[in-house]
C-alpha cells in the first residue's frame, strides 16, 4: 500500500473516530493557536507589531498585524498554515523518537507566549488557561499509556485540523474569493487567485501529513518502548495594517 494511500486512510479513520473523544473539540483550538502564532512570529522576525491576535470558539482566528513594507504581507499570510503543517509533523517526529514530553512542553510554551503576549479576548484567555494547566497537570502527574494516549490525541487532532483547514479554504475559495482569509489577503497583493493559494496550502498539508504518518507507523513502536511514560471550522485569517512612514 503506497505512503498516499496510508495516508489519506489514517487521516479519515482519525476524522471519524476523534469524534467519539470526549471534549475533542477542545482540542481542535491549538491548531488555530499554531497558526495565528505563526503569523505573529513572522510579523515579529519581519520587525512588524502584531497588536492582538484572536481565537475564537469555532475554531477560527485572527491575527491583527502592523509593518512597514508590503512585500512583507506574503511571508506572513504563508506563515499561519505552513506553521500548523510543520508543527503537526514535529509531534509525529517527536513521538517517534520518544519525546512526548518535549512536545507537549513546546505546545505548553506556545500558549503561554500566546497569552503574555498577543491573545486579549475573552474566549482565547480562558481557552490557554485551562490548556496550559491541563498540560502541566499532564506532564507533572502522569507517565506511560496515559501520557501516550493523551499526546497521540493532541497530534492526530493538529494533523487533522492541519488539513482541514486549508481544505476548507480551497473550498471557500473556489466558492467565495473574497472571504478565504489568508489566501483572499495574498491574492491582493500577488494578483495570484485565492484558489490558487488554497491548492497550494493543501498540496503542502497532504505533503506534511503524509511526512507525519510515516513518522507514526515508523517510530510508534519504538517510541512506546523508549518513552516509558507518556467542525464547526472556518479558515483562520489574518489582518494587516501597514505602517506608513513620514
Amino acid at each position: 500500500m503506497s505512503a498516499w494511500v496510508k495516508t489519506i486512510l489514517l487521516l479519515i479513520a482519525s476524522a471519524l473516530l476523534t469524534q467519539f473523544i470526549p471534549f475533542s473539540e477542545y482540542f481542535r483550538n491549538l491548531d488555530t493557536m499554531i497558526h495565528e502564532f505563526g503569523h505573529a512570529a513572522m510579523t515579529m522576525a519581519l520587525s512588524g507589531k502584531v497588536m492582538a491576535i484572536v481565537l475564537n470558539a469555532d475554531h477560527s482566528g485572527v491575527t491583527y498585524s502592523s509593518v512597514s513594507s508590503s512585500w512583507k504581507l506574503l511571508p506572513i499570510s504563508m506563515a499561519g498554515y505552513i506553521a500548523a503543517s510543520l508543527f503537526a509533523v514535529f509531534l509525529f517526529w517527536a513521538y517517534a523518537r520518544g519525546k512526548q514530553r518535549l512536545g507537549l512542553q513546546l505546545m505548553t510554551g506556545v500558549a503561554i507566549l500566546s497569552l503574555i503576549l498577543f491573545v486579549r479576548n475573552t474566549f482565547g484567555v480562558g481557552w490557554l488557561i485551562g490548556f496550559i494547566l491541563l498540560n502541566i497537570l499532564v506532564l507533572a502527574f502522569t507517565s506511560g499509556f496515559i501520557r501516550n494516549a493523551y499526546y497521540l490525541i493532541i497530534a492526530f487532532l493538529c494533523l487533522e485540523e492541519s488539513v482541514y483547514g486549508p481544505l476548507t479554504l480551497t473550498m471557500l475559495a473556489a466558492g467565495k474569493p473574497s472571504q478565504a482569509g489568508d489566501a483572499t489577503n495574498l491574492a491582493s497583493f500577488t494578483g495570484i487567485p485565492a484558489i490558487g493559494w488554497g491548492v497550494l496550502f493543501l498540496v503542502f498539508s497532504l505533503w506534511c501529513a503524509k511526512t507525519a504518518i510515516q513518522y507514526f507507523l515508523g517510530g510508534s513502536k519504538g517510541s512506546r518502548s523508549r518513552s516509558g511514560g507518556g467542525r464547526k471550522a472556518t479558515s483562520s485569517s489574518s489582518v494587516y495594517v501597514p505602517q506608513h512612514r513620514e
